[in-house]
């Protein structure tokens, strides 16, 4: 057993260890994004170039350098294909987006099982990690479309909730602010809720991918007890690195490129390295609460021994 995963880890040392562990694996890591999502991002490029827009520089109508880039992005840029996308090329991105969206749990399921071998300081290669996670196709994706779900009800619910408070809100209030303090409230309860339910349940992929345990919703709350504000705060720290870095390369980039065929395979790369980031943090979440609740559960059984 390796010793950096022997032992529960604090909040600054998950922080530590997935950072090291993506710095010294940074390769194999790299890798087995690249190879599951390298050509899904090279299928979009293609899907762009067919479509009409620039490779290299893409610039819309303005008076301005500043305006032509800011409306690259909006679409209103003419192109030899005419204005906007036809239809094939819509459909062609939302294949593109669905493969994306199948292939990027596979991924992180790659990732726990590196993670998992480097734990039991077990031998492995980017091509075993791939087979060992396909190996497991089906529950992980079965898993995630039912976690999907979930999260299209927990965000869809509290608009409509409070959706509704403003309108009949407006009936009973005779000042617009009361009403706005009143949704802002509502908001701000709800948004701790999901993210606390979310929080608890988010851990299915693991439960799924390595524990054989489909769909891993049960496993994934029983491994999070005790942990929610710990684990909230780890996705919130991840969650502003990987914003800072995306935002940075695309503002960078976006004002030299523009929105075109270059600029969006570099951010696409740069989505490969974030995303590589937050899998390995995830991993090391996972396999730290698996280290937990294995040790409460042998201490549960030493107390009862001792009882009887």
């Amino acid at each position: 057993m390796n010793a950096q995963f022997s032992k529960p880890k604090g909040f600054g040392e998950i922080l530590d260890h997935t950072f090291r562990l993506s710095k010294n694996h940074f390769k194999d890591f790299f890798f087995v994004f690249l190879i599951l999502l390298g050509p899904v991002y090279l299928l979009q490029a293609l899907v762009e170039l067919a479509s009409g827009i620039s490779f290299f520089r893409t610039a819309g109508s303005g008076e301005t350098w500043f305006d032509g880039v800011i409306n690259s992005f909006s679409g209103e840029v003419a192109t030899e294909a005419g204005q906007g996308m036809n239809l094939g090329t819509e459909l062609g991105t939302g294949l593109v987006g669905l493969i994306g969206t199948i292939l990027m749990p596979i991924a992180q399921a790659a990732i726990l099982f590196t993670l998992n071998h480097m734990r039991k300081n077990e031998e492995y290669s980017v091509k075993q990690v791939i087979k060992q996670a396909f190996s497991r196709f089906w529950p992980i994706i079965g898993s995630s479309i039912l976690f999907g779900l979930i999260v299209f009800v927990l965000v869809i619910v509290p608009i409509i909730i409070v959706t509704f408070a403003g309108v009949f809100g407006s009936a009973f209030m005779d000042t617009g602010a009361g009403i706005v303090i009143t949704m802002i409230i509502l908001l701000l309860v709800f948004a701790l809720v999901v993210a606390y339910l979310l929080t608890r349940w988010s851990f299915y992929l693991g439960a799924a991918a390595i524990e054989h345990d489909a769909p891993g919703i049960g496993r994934s709350w029983s491994l999070t007890r005790k942990r929610t504000l710990t684990l909230v705060g780890l996705y919130i720290v991840f969650a502003l690195i990987i914003g800072i870095v995306s935002t940075a390369f695309e503002f960078t980039f976006g004002l030299v490129l523009g929105n075109s065929v270059l600029y969006g395979m570099i951010v696409n790369v740069v989505s490969l390295f974030t995303s590589m980031l937050f899998a390995v943090g995830f991993g090391v979440m996972f396999l730290d609460l698996r280290t937990r609740h294995d040790a409460d559960d042998l201490k549960e059984m030493i107390d009862d021994y001792h009882t009887i």
